[in-house]
């Protein structure tokens, strides 16, 4: 899988267009700056309603109506930071490819996607008679911490990327290595 995964990187740095926004000089930056953006408003409006489902913020608001004026605003930040996210692996893909963080955040994702999905089932089968209650029901708040936890670690794992700790050209501790993607036999950058 590793190998896999380092062929299609290099197959993606070898593009134009990847070398094009790598070494541009401003748009890389805008690209980046635009994804930070979007994830402060797609993670803050998430991170509102989590707070309200757990009955720690907004006590005053219905848990429903917040989260339903949320929905599409906060979609439309994902939206925008997910075209954004794939802009930056394009830009710089082998040496993102092989960041142990890196990893970490897109098995987080993948557990924030899938508790997302879980949220909305349990949201409408929870039906309307929990929302002027101060916490939502128990499965709602679970997957509200939930993603509060996932949210908190992909954004860390987001910015840890940009270190160089367990980078392959280091020569990492076989397990970190591993978990990393390097190869033996792998061209340095």
């Amino acid at each position: 899988m590793n190998q896999f995964i380092y062929d299609f990187a290099l197959w993606v740095d070898g593009t134009r267009w990847s070398t094009m926004l790598h070494e541009s000089y401003y748009m890389y930056n805008w690209v980046e700056t635009t994804h930070v953006l979007a994830l402060m408003i797609s993670l803050g409006l998430l991170m509102l309603i989590d707070l309200r489902m757990l009955g720690w913020a907004l006590p005053n608001m219905p848990a429903r109506a917040f989260a339903d004026r949320m929905h599409w605003p906060m979609l439309l930040g994902f939206s925008v930071m997910i075209i954004t996210g794939v802009l930056l692996f394009y830009a710089i893909p082998v040496r993102t490819s092989q960041s142990i963080w890196f990893r970490i955040k897109f098995v987080l994702l993948f557990a924030a996607f899938i508790n997302a999905l879980r949220f909305h089932k349990h949201l409408r089968e929870a039906g309307e008679q929990w929302v002027d209650e101060l916490r939502a029901p128990k499965n709602l708040r679970r997957g509200a911490g939930l993603s509060l936890l996932f949210w908190t670690g992909i954004v860390i794992c987001g910015r840890l990327i940009a270190y160089d700790w367990f980078d392959c050209i280091k020569n990492p501790h076989p397990l970190m290595a591993n978990l990393a993607g390097c190869l033996a036999d792998q061209e340095v950058f």
